[in-house]
């Protein structure tokens, strides 16, 4: 990881790094055998033309939602990856976890209470590593952490 008090640049994408955990769990931990991630923000824009504008559209952001996609190998033994495959029968409550989005820069993200979305485990070829992939949903407003 980059040191947050010097870090300027570009940088490759792996030193983005994921945790994940029981929502309310003092301990979130990696997930192993992460290939690809992908974020989405969802926003919630609300528009009004008022006699006073002319025609111009007015525009206010009234809400927001974040999901991340991610793909990865089902590690069996890695704490976080078993965590995540154990969420597949679950429903509810029991589909949340915390996760935790650190960027090279220092900049922490906390989802806490996200929904998990599992939507691919095991399956695959004869020949294929066993896939795991899911989507972080976020379930209310993030704790975003900036780098000291």
């Amino acid at each position: 990881m980059a040191n947050e008090n010097t870090f300027s640049g570009v940088y490759p994408c792996y030193e983005n790094q994921f945790s994940i955990g029981a929502a309310g769990a003092q301990t979130l931990n990696s997930i192993a055998d992460c290939v690809t991630f992908g974020v989405s923000f969802e926003n919630g824009v609300e528009e009004w033309t008022p006699y006073s504008s002319e025609g111009w559209k007015r525009r206010l952001m009234t809400g927001k939602g974040v999901t991340i996609t991610v793909t990865a190998k089902r590690c069996v033994g890695d704490t976080g990856n078993d965590f995540v495959s154990g969420l597949a029968f679950k429903n509810g409550r029991q589909s949340e976890a915390d996760f935790e989005w650190n960027f090279p820069d220092g900049t922490t993200v906390k989802f806490s209470g996200a929904v998990i979305n599992l939507k691919s485990l095991g399956g695959g070829e004869a020949t294929n590593v066993a896939p795991l992939e899911f989507d972080i949903l976020s379930n209310g407003k993030p704790t975003v952490t900036e780098p000291t």
